[in-house]
């Protein structure tokens, strides 16, 4: 049966993200395993453990040198709930990603929306590819917490009329904006971690500059974390080679 305007949900607003890390075969082991087998042949864990400076050694030099395959070998899958633009940036990264979202054809999607907190730069000052975001006034932020609220409810509430006339779901979804919150499962390996990272994260330790958004910047932050975990020898590679991916 069809729901009722009278049923419809409240639509709520958030500012933050969610990024948990579902399943992983990653660590540092990984690398040293892929690695070594191309001059000592199959060795056991073990064996690859038994000198950690030598270890970190040549993760180290596996980064420095950009030999990138041996980071190939391990796996990390993320559940990841952000805004629906933060993910159209985010499938911008193909190689070594795997993705799948949740659809709008086959369930009816919550009313969960995206207001920025006071924390988030609301002005850009300069020209295209040398700019920078400043402070909002408060008037500013008022403004753009209001406009949007009131766009997203006028949005969700056709999109729900829609619905209740019987209009498909693939059909009735095209009023929904980009700054509803969607969710999706992200897999990837520590190499396209690594790429994603150099491009979507500002950070003091990187050779080449990235100017991200800050949407999908806070995403790639809390990947990092979790990340920085597994695989520690290789994070610290990472950072010390100027956050290049090999």
């Amino acid at each position: 049966m069809s729901e009722t305007p009278a049923e419809m949900a409240e639509p709520s607003f958030r500012s933050d993200v969610t990024v948990e890390l579902v399943k992983h075969t990653a660590g540092d082991s990984d690398v040293l395993w892929a690695a070594r087998v191309s001059t000592a042949g199959e060795q056991s864990l073990e064996e690859l453990s038994k000198d950690p400076d030598r270890s970190k050694g040549l993760i180290n030099f596996l980064m420095r040198d950009r030999h990138g395959s041996p980071f190939e070998h391990n796996s990390m899958t993320f559940f990841i709930s952000a805004p629906i633009f933060v993910f159209r940036e985010f499938m911008r990264h193909r190689a070594g990603w795997s993705y799948n979202e949740e659809s709008g054809r086959y369930r009816r999607l919550e009313p969960v929306f995206y207001i920025p907190d006071a924390e988030r730069k609301l002005v850009q000052e300069g020209r295209p590819g040398k700019y920078v975001f400043v402070e909002g006034t408060q008037a500013q932020q008022e403004l753009t917490g209001r406009v949007m609220a009131d766009s997203y409810r006028q949005a969700y509430e056709a999109y729900v009329e829609m619905l209740d006339a019987g209009v498909a779901r693939e059909v009735a979804r095209s009023v929904l904006p980009v700054g509803m919150y969607s969710s999706m499962y992200a897999t990837c390996n520590a190499r396209s971690l690594m790429h994603f990272l150099g491009l979507r994260t500002q950070h003091e330790q990187a050779k080449v500059p990235s100017f991200p958004q800050r949407e999908i910047e806070m995403v790639g932050e809390k990947m990092e974390q979790h990340w920085a975990k597994l695989m520690p020898l290789t994070y610290a590679a990472f950072n010390a080679n100027g956050r290049i991916a090999p």
